[in-house]
């Protein structure tokens, strides 16, 4: 694979909602490397998810992936993807035994999609997509997307 293309801006704000994505990673790992109360950690994963990351998706579903066909293979493997982080959400609220294997599993499979969207996905449209598509999915996201700001007291991550 040849040097990586500029990101073009109207990927940019979700990059950067990507980047605090894995600091969720990090912290989660963080939490249970210090063997802390999952519940603690799972409180924040609830707060992240609802207030972020499915936003995100959303965002991502209703107005990004649409620039690619409907039988584009990377936007079906990008759905997929989100439906499988959001059924791990699911059991991490349903599952009291294994509550550890499934954070471990939730912070290691979001980091693999990001690692995907930001190193396979978001190359692929700037290849695939004209530059006024892009500039159309710019006032998009420029419209629609939030800024990311933590409003959570407890930082279990921290020393």
């Amino acid at each position: 694979m040849g040097k990586p293309l500029k990101r073009h801006p109207a990927l940019v704000p979700l990059s950067q909602d990507h980047h605090f994505g894995l600091l969720l990673v990090w912290k989660i790992r963080k939490g249970l490397k210090k063997e802390l109360d999952t519940d603690r950690i799972l409180k924040y994963i609830d707060y992240y998810y609802s207030e972020h990351l499915e936003p995100h998706f959303q965002l991502e579903e209703r107005h990004i992936f649409s620039f690619l066909g409907r039988n584009d293979l990377m936007r079906k493997e990008v759905e997929k993807q989100h439906a499988h982080l959001r059924e791990l959400i699911e059991e991490l609220y349903k599952e009291q035994e294994e509550v550890n294997e499934l954070l471990e599993k939730f912070a290691g499979d979001l980091e693999a999609h990001i690692r995907f969207e930001e190193r396979k996905l978001f190359q692929h449209m700037q290849v695939e997509l004209k530059e006024d598509e892009l500039l159309e999915m710019q006032e998009i996201v420029d419209r629609i997307h939030e800024k990311t700001t933590e409003k959570w007291q407890d930082q279990f991550w921290a020393n």
